[in-house]
């Protein structure tokens, strides 16, 4: 067992631990066949369930679990596991339909009707009482986590928001609130409502699949399991007081301490590299920040599109091409800076506190 702990311990470090998130993404997107088939499913859900099971034994782990709101973590998990299989199941089946010649298996159901009454209205009823069976019985036993009053001068150590905005609470260490709290979130909306004007590609309309819409639905898992699921597990179990990293089977020590120099790019460039002090005027001292934004932002779109999107561009056209680009790129810079903080603890790329500007 002691074993066990410390293997999950290593790994549950943030840049392992993102790193296999990633690993494990693409293998699933790379092999989406062979990790669809049942017995493959069904072997990986057989392997969270003896995780969470045998790590159950660990008492810092069980009380984690047992906390009445990270219980919708728990479940969250299974959920997401079980919806994407059935989805990406009957993609990969389409998909060896379609290369067949034969039509999706939905084609030839088209001409089925099913009646509001009795069969849409009668089985919500039935799962309506079953749910609300489930939650009575959860009200009744599982203890709410409700604490004392509010109090300005004694706060929660770690104070951690609802389980649902920890993603968001985890960008708030990389980011200025503004960036992380206005800026991303505000993206994150425009490319929801911009993608039926962005992605007008018809196939995949009224049938599941995979190979025809890969690059779309690839993107879309991406930024919800790796870049949003992954970090409210991360938030859940592995943050801990004073927002440090704790394994999952570590005692959550509240005095515990790790000596971290953060420090911004310009510090790297003027003093660590070229062994000068910072200039005064803000604009020249952070000149290497702007300069890799302006490249990100400006220069790599256009490398991508005569690269590896190059059949995506000349499919979208210039402007739409643009938008997805910069959709992209923004998601993007949250794994960036989360590796530039974890491996050279970096804080900002561009630091100008003189206007409120960080990022």
């Amino acid at each position: 067992m002691e074993t066990f702990e410390n293997i999950f311990n290593a790994l549950a470090r943030p840049q392992i631990f993102i790193g296999l998130s990633a690993l494990v993404f693409t293998l699933y997107i790379v092999k989406l066949r062979t990790m669809m088939k049942p017995a493959v499913a069904l072997t990986v859900a057989l392997v969270v369930v003896a995780f969470f099971v045998v790590g159950a034994r660990n008492e810092n782990f069980r009380e984690i679990l047992s906390k009445g709101d990270n219980m919708p973590i728990v479940i969250m998990i299974f959920s997401i596991m079980g919806c994407l299989y059935v989805g990406l199941r009957q993609a990969a089946v389409n998909d060896m339909r379609i290369e067949r010649g034969e039509a999706p298996k939905e084609a030839l159901e088209s001409n089925k009707k099913v009646l509001v009454w009795p069969d849409l209205v009668f089985s919500e009823f039935i799962i309506t009482v079953i749910l609300s069976a489930i939650f009575i019985w959860w009200a009744i036993h599982v203890e709410a986590p409700i604490e004392e009053p509010a109090s300005g001068s004694r706060a929660p150590n770690p104070a951690k928001a609802p389980w649902y905005f920890l993603g968001l609470q985890e960008m708030l260490v990389y980011y200025d609130p503004w960036f992380a709290g206005v800026l991303l979130p505000t993206f994150i909306l425009i490319g929801l409502m911009a993608i039926p004007y962005i992605d007008v590609n018809p196939k995949g309309n009224g049938y599941y699949t995979f190979k025809e819409r890969k690059f779309a639905i690839s993107m879309f898992l991406f930024g919800f399991l790796v870049m949003w699921v992954t970090l409210v597990i991360l938030g859940t179990f592995l943050r801990g007081p004073n927002w440090n990293f704790f394994g999952p089977f570590e005692y959550w020590d509240p005095h515990k301490v790790e000596p971290l120099v953060n420090v911004n790019l310009s510090e790297f460039v003027w003093v660590k590299w070229l062994n000068t002090r910072l200039p005064d005027n803000p604009l020249v001292r952070e000149a290497p920040g702007i300069i890799a934004l302006l490249a990100y932002l400006l220069v790599l779109p256009g490398l991508l599109a005569k690269t590896l999107l190059k059949k995506l561009f000349d499919q979208m056209g210039f402007a739409r091409y643009s938008v997805l680009a910069m959709l992209l790129l923004f998601m993007g810079t949250l794994p960036i800076k989360m590796l530039l903080r974890w491996f050279f603890n970096l804080k900002y790329v561009i630091a100008i506190p003189e206007a409120f500007f960080n990022i």
